[in-house]
């Protein structure tokens, strides 16, 4: 249990440096942000406490915008809480919506927000504010104001990648003594009443067991390569091994040899995960994929979609996920 406590807490902590280098895997929708802080207010009082009271200020004609409802709820949480942790005796959070037109670029902290519809969220506190010699610092990984054992710093570095890869802005005004206000600028968007489109193929997860099926597993790293290829095996795979592209591209010159799934790295010493396998969909052009990469899906995408029958499972994942997804490839 404590091994497990541990990897999840790992995992956990390798998500938000991604968030923060902007390589996380997002899943952007249209939303309407009063409807997200709406589903949120419950937690969010929860989270507050008692001596705090929640205030929620929204623009009417407010615009939609685009966004991993997931991650923007985190955003909004560790800047809620943040906020509650900065007035230990109690008071007010704000938090406000609107809609602005920017007629000019508007510059500041060495950003420029360009002219356009932006919808921007304020969270606004009467707290102990923010000493300005600190005010620049706080979105780097790992500073902190708070005592040892009370924060990580990475809640910001995650909100700012977040807020940054979603094509958005953050900004902290502060006056020690007096409070801070966190402004978020993010693209406004048109509301559309069609559906939203389908998205890009995904992993489909299917119950009981998996059966027959032959995997090739290329991943340099050779823990993670064994990790894998024991999860597929104890679920009836016959899994091929290959630490790299051309040790790969070497097994598959017998054409004797039948593969149902080509499960890969993206990323690798030599040929790459995408270049290595559409050359070997030349002679085995009906061969399923699963890319596997600790970067965005956004990074691949342009390349996936020309690569048939392919789809992407982001690092870290479990043994479930990747039986699941393998599965559903084959099936």
């Amino acid at each position: 249990m404590q091994i497990n406590q541990n990897a999840n807490r790992a995992a956990s902590l390798v998500g938000q440096l991604l968030a923060f280098s902007r390589k996380q895997t997002l899943k952007p929708e249209l939303i309407d942000l009063r409807d997200t802080l709406s589903d949120l207010t419950h937690l969010l009082n929860r989270l507050v406490g008692e001596r705090v009271r929640l205030t929620l200020s929204h623009d009417p004609a407010l615009k939609p915008i685009r966004a991993d409802k997931r991650q923007l709820e985190q955003v909004l949480m560790n800047l809620v809480v943040n906020a509650r942790d900065a007035m230990p005796s109690g008071g007010e959070i704000v938090i406000e919506t609107e809609t602005r037109t920017l007629r000019e670029a508007l510059v500041r902290d060495r950003a420029s927000v360009a002219p356009g519809d932006y919808v921007i969220v304020r969270v606004r506190d009467s707290g102990t504010g923010i000493a300005a010699d600190k005010l620049q610092k706080i979105f780097e990984p790992f500073f902190t104001t708070k005592r040892q054992g009370e924060g990580t710093g990475l809640g910001l570095s995650t909100a700012y990648g977040i807020v940054k890869q979603t094509g958005g802005f953050i900004f902290c005004d502060s006056v020690e003594g007096e409070g801070t206000v966190f402004s978020l600028y993010f693209p406004a968007h048109e509301r559309v009443e069609e559906a939203a489109p389908a998205p890009l193929a995904t992993p489909v997860r299917r119950p009981g067991r998996t059966g027959d099926g032959v995997v090739l597993l290329v991943e340099d790293e050779a823990p993670v390569r064994a990790f894998a290829s024991r999860a597929l095996r104890m679920r009836g795979y016959t899994v091929l091994e290959a630490e790299n592209a051309e040790e790969a591209l070497r097994t598959l010159e017998d054409d004797s040899l039948s593969v149902d799934v080509f499960v890969t790295d993206v990323i690798m010493p030599g040929m790459d995960g995408p270049t290595w396998v559409r050359e070997a969909l030349k002679d085995r052009p009906n061969t399923r994929v699963v890319f596997v990469s600790g970067y965005s899906e956004e990074s691949l995408s342009e390349t996936r979609d020309r690569i048939p029958n392919s789809v992407f499972l982001p690092k870290p994942f479990s043994l479930s996920e990747l039986t699941a997804t393998v599965q559903g490839q084959i099936h």
